[in-house]
């Protein structure tokens, strides 16, 4: 047992138990590396990644790799999820240095945290070409104890080197229409025509860009950004990377065609490609689109809930096979003689057709990924739902993956705005119900008495790390969504706090924004990226949220901070479309000015529906009637009924069209 069995972190508990005497992030770690003059060893990783888990069974669960260790270095345990600063500078690090970068991440530092060696997962033997982890443990031992004028020297060139960067960001001005052009021009190249998606294997869902894509085509009617939008998602909603039992999304594809996943399913990639397809269903009516949002929403809601009214963060890709061992997948895999236990030999030939259940398989040890291959011609959708079910119930047998219960501030903001919007579109007040709840704990415990939001928290208890900026952008969207479809001003309120924070706590010169708070705890460099990983970066994501916010309320302070924003995606859309989709998506917004919606009328009547589902790119909406609404929403301000009906109002920069009653009348304002 060693200090992490104090933490909150699932990740962190996983190797509370190890032999290694891990501290976590903290000044007194690198005080006792001053202290026993010895590096840093700093791994980072996350409870649901596969090589981490292997790398700890393999390493650190060893007792004579834990001896040398603890001999030689003070080991640091970080979790990336509760940290995403210390990773991303440290990550920053490990990219420049060696090409590449992944987790388990593997950094040595000084006792005043300056890397100087790097690396991802070490195997315990050599292996391809790569050092074993004790080779690694004792050249970097021996550096330290023999060469330490030359390791200071690689660690002040690498700070420096770190320090000096600079962003570009674009000079003055925001996006326009050249560079959205630009923008698009290169996702088309980038696109792969055969199997939807950009680029090669691995291949991860991109919910950023695909979100730009409808967007663009809601503003420009570019029928080619809409088919490569429904193209890649109905590539992906048949693949293997969609659970076709359970519903949800896997992290990525290990191949280019969706087949086989890498099977951890995480809340974020599931909030975001939730709110995709109830995005596709809304511009193209596809049943598809609408069952993928249904059932992506009900996997979150069913599978990541927790107690408190949160969704934890990630399931794992590993759990117990029928022998009993840990490997990856095993909770999704089936063999054609699996199928044939549950099913009987006439529906498990069917399913095998329908599913892509092959005897060699296309996984591991002759087993397959469920997909839809579509080569079964007309299928009896009764069998296919009597099949499903079965399957699922057989399946549910099994030990099922572990489960990352933290709450993230920023995935849980996401989720709001899926949860809220699908379940407005698709008539599931339950859907709402659930968002709010989320909402609820986010301000109970994730801001609590402090006013700044945290960035976790587990079983109802607030962590110890504060909200970096994608934390403050993510959950403003998701207050700002839930305004929209429950017309509770209180919400939009929330996210007016959050936003002045941004304002007063994260924004530089000229525009830029940080990751990091200017009072957030000094690291070898103050964080900053404008580009999307697996989520919208904390800058596009912010200046998204500031957008909303200034066409709800005017705020002039909050559109100027968004347009500042915005410069970063005129210069890097144009070059890297795939790695700024959001920033792209929140131009698109801008151009179209955004439009403000205004319903003097009941919340959830006809006008009110039709106003959400208007496809004018980043559009805001506000409902309610009686004096009261106007006090919460200045949208609704001096906005009265005609003729006594309800009525809708369609506005730019608080400039509106002729008031309309008519809910036809309405959508065509609005692209619907």
């Amino acid at each position: 047992m060693n200090r992490l069995v104090n933490s909150q972190s699932p990740y962190l508990l996983q190797h509370a138990q190890n032999p290694v005497d891990w501290w976590p992030w903290s000044p007194e770690a690198f005080e006792e590396a001053r202290k026993r003059d010895v590096p840093v060893l700093l791994s980072v990783g996350y409870a649901s990644c596969h090589w981490c888990h292997v790398m700890a069974h393999e390493s650190f669960e060893d007792d004579d790799t834990a001896a040398y260790l603890n001999a030689h270095f003070v080991p640091v345990k970080v979790d990336r999820e509760e940290r995403p600063d210390v990773d991303a500078v440290y990550m920053e690090a490990v990219q420049a240095a060696t090409g590449h970068g992944g987790w388990p991440m593997t950094v040595f530092l000084t006792p005043d945290a300056e890397p100087f060696y790097f690396g991802t997962y070490f195997p315990p033997e050599p292996r391809h070409g790569s050092p074993s982890f004790q080779q690694v443990l004792e050249g970097v031992t021996t550096a330290w104890t023999d060469r330490r004028e030359e390791v200071a020297e690689v660690a002040g060139r690498i700070v420096a080197d770190l320090a000096g960067r600079s962003l570009v960001h674009g000079g003055d001005g925001v996006p326009g229409e050249s560079e959205v052009a630009q923008a698009l021009l290169g996702l088309t190249r980038e696109y792969d025509e055969q199997h939807g998606g950009f680029g090669g294997a691995p291949k991860f869902p991109p919910a950023m860009a695909v979100e730009f894509l409808l967007r663009h085509y809601a503003r420009t009617g570019a029928e080619g950004a809409l088919q490569m939008a429904a193209d890649t998602c109905a590539a992906m909603a048949r693949g293997g990377i969609y659970d076709q039992l359970g519903g949800g999304f896997a992290r990525y594809s290990v191949d280019r065609e969706w087949i086989v996943p890498h099977f951890e399913k995480m809340l974020y990639d599931n909030a975001l490609l939730c709110r995709v397809y109830a995005h596709l269903w809304r511009a193209t009516g596809s049943d598809e689109a609408r069952r993928i949002a249904l059932e992506t929403a009900d996997f979150m809601v069913r599978e990541l809930r927790t107690a408190e009214g949160g969704l934890a963060s990630a399931l794992d890709a590993d759990s117990e096979d029928a022998e009993g061992r840990h490997v990856e997948g095993a909770f999704y895999v089936w063999t054609p003689e699996q199928l044939r236990e549950v099913l009987g030999e006439d529906d498990a030939a069917f399913a095998a057709a329908y599913f892509g259940v092959t005897e060699e398989g296309t996984f591991e040890e002759g087993a397959s990924v469920l997909r839809l291959p579509g080569d079964t011609g007309p299928v009896d959708a009764a069998r296919v739902a009597g099949v499903r079910a079965r399957l699922l119930a057989a399946r549910d047998e099994r030990p099922h993956p572990g489960r990352d219960d933290k709450v993230v501030a920023a995935w849980n903001g996401l989720a709001i705005a899926a949860l809220a919007e699908t379940g407005a579109y698709f008539d599931r007040p339950d859907l709402v119900e659930r968002a709010t709840e989320a909402a609820d704990l986010l301000v109970r415990v994730h801001l609590g008495e402090v006013a700044r939001l945290t960035r976790t928290s587990k079983d109802g208890r607030a962590g110890d790390n504060a909200g970096v900026l994608e934390d403050y952008g993510d959950v403003a969207e998701g207050f700002l969504a839930l305004a929209a479809v429950t017309g509770e001003g209180a919400w939009l309120e929330f996210a007016g706090f959050l936003l002045d924070i941004v304002l007063e706590q994260f924004t530089g010169e000229g525009g830029q924004l940080y990751d990091t708070a200017h009072d957030a705890e000094q690291l070898i460099r103050r964080p900053q990226d404008p580009t999307d990983s697996a989520t919208p970066s904390g800058w596009t994501a912010a200046a998204g949220a500031l957008l909303s916010y200034a066409a709800y309320t005017g705020s002039e302070a909050h559109r100027t901070a968004a347009e500042g924003a915005l410069g970063v995606v005129k210069a890097l859309g144009p070059r890297v479309p795939r790695f700024v989709g959001w920033g792209l998506a929140v131009a698109e917004a801008l151009l179209d000015g955004p439009r403000e919606v205004a319903v003097a009328g009941p919340v959830g009547g006809e006008l009110h529906r039709t106003a959400l589902l208007g496809r004018a790119p980043g559009a805001v909406v506000a409902a309610g009637e009686g004096a009261g609404a106007g006090a919460e929403f200045p949208l609704l301000v001096d906005r009265p009924l005609v003729g006594g009906e309800p009525t809708a109002y369609v506005c730019r920069h608080f400039v509106c069209d002729a008031p309309t009653t008519d809910a036809g009348e309405l959508a065509g304002k609005l692209g619907g």
